[in-house]
């Protein structure tokens, strides 16, 4: 019996290898199209954030400061997030937030300096953290009701997005075209897109849980999302720095093309979606746990790669291992999360991503900090403790190991 989500022909198949029935198939293409979306509305900023630096006329530890308003968006959403995912419900807030994401990006673009260039981070930030825990949820929410895994393939689908609009980035930034035009550009086409996707969604019913329902719906942080979060933190941390500075990594370590420098994106982003593409077929066989340690030290030969002196096209090459060594981290995370059971899968989902957020609350100024002081390179190798800990946190992602240590 395979564990996984399959395909047979154009048909979605459950855990027992029979077909989903035709409604639940439609469900589980509208996740997969939505987390596709919420990446491409999402993902265009990163490849233009030098070109944005260099306008605003500031340094890293500025920009560092201005992308502080990211995270700080995100932690202002998250606390509520499952209380709003449990009375708004999944698709309303999507519906608002993923349109949402490419207003900010257009914004962004329009920033004369960089406190109002913060301020545009800062809703950038709490849309895709309310977009980001309801998705998530949904996807959960269609695993509990269906019998099908999709976690992984959703994420695959959201990396294929990123990848998307990061080589549309590539294209655009290498043709000259400026960044207001391009980002502006995004926000009626992501609400073509949006209205009848929205339209068409049917959510699925929540998943149960043994907690108890009459109590404050804040989504605060538990022994067992703690230890999720050990896990995910050094795949997040490279997700979030190869979008923010990889570019400018390239761009203070090689004398290139300004095309070439933007080709770590796509090389993270490439090997990131085929791993996530197959992630489910190495989970059912291999099982979480063994799977997540595999992938961590190929992060962590990557890494390697990136921060020693070892020329382009091995940096090129080590992002691309950075990519397939992190495809799991973040849906197993949040698989993991919503399976605990002891309380609704949003809360735990939105607990997860927030204690994230919250510990990665300073890293924005303390990478630009670094980075000025000592060099973008020294910066990425900070990394290399949190794929330690998540060498051994990685034994808590399957739930009955977190309730055994509780």
């Amino acid at each position: 019996m395979r564990a996984s989500l399959i395909r047979a022909g154009d048909t979605l198949m459950t855990t027992t290898d029979q077909p989903l029935s035709g409604q639940d198939q439609r469900a589980a293409y509208i996740i997969m199209a939505v987390f596709f979306l919420q990446a491409f509305a999402s993902g265009g900023i990163y490849a233009r954030i030098p070109d944005i630096q260099a306008a605003l006329g500031i340094g890293e530890a500025t920009l560092g400061l201005a992308l502080l308003g990211q995270p700080l968006g995100a932690l202002t959403i998250f606390i509520f997030s499952g209380m709003l995912v449990e009375k708004l419900g999944t698709r309303f807030l999507l519906a608002c937030s993923i349109p949402g994401l490419s207003i900010a990006l257009g914004l962004m673009s329009l920033a004369p300096n960089a406190w109002l260039l913060g301020l545009a981070f800062y809703g950038f930030g709490a849309s895709f953290a309310i977009a980001n825990v309801s998705m998530n949820v949904e996807a959960d929410r269609i695993e509990a009701s269906t019998s099908a895994r999709i976690m992984n393939r959703c994420h695959g689908l959201w990396s294929l997005g990123f990848l998307g609009t990061a080589l549309l980035s590539t294209a655009v930034r290498g043709a000259g075209i400026s960044q207001q035009v391009h980002l502006l550009a995004l926000v009626p086409l992501v609400l073509l897109v949006s209205v009848p996707l929205f339209v068409a969604m049917r959510p699925a019913p929540p998943r149960g849980h043994s907690g108890a329902e009459k109590r404050p719906r804040f989504a605060l942080p538990t022994f067992g999302t703690v230890c999720l979060v050990g896990f995910g933190l050094a795949g997040v941390l490279i997700e979030v720095m190869t979008r923010n500075w990889s570019v400018i990594f390239m761009r203070d370590s090689f004398e290139t093309l300004e095309w070439v420098e933007t080709l770590t994106l796509p090389a993270f982003l490439i090997t990131m979606t085929a791993g996530r593409m197959l992630a489910d077929g190495w989970t059912s066989r291999f099982g979480p746990i063994r799977t997540a340690r595999i992938l961590t030290l190929v992060s962590l030969v990557g890494l390697l790669m990136v921060v020693l002196p070892l020329g382009l096209v091995m940096a090129i090459a080590g992002f691309a291992l950075l990519g397939l060594g992190v495809c799991t981290s973040f849906p197993l995370m949040l698989s993991a999360a919503a399976r605990l059971g002891d309380r609704p899968a949003a809360e735990n989902v939105a607990a997860v991503t927030m204690t994230m957020t919250f510990i990665n609350l300073g890293t924005p100024v303390l990478i630009g900090l670094v980075a000025e002081a000592l060099g973008i390179r020294v910066s990425f190798a900070m990394i290399l403790p949190f794929l330690l800990l998540a060498l051994v946190t990685a034994r808590y992602l399957e739930p009955d190991k977190t309730k055994s240590s509780t």
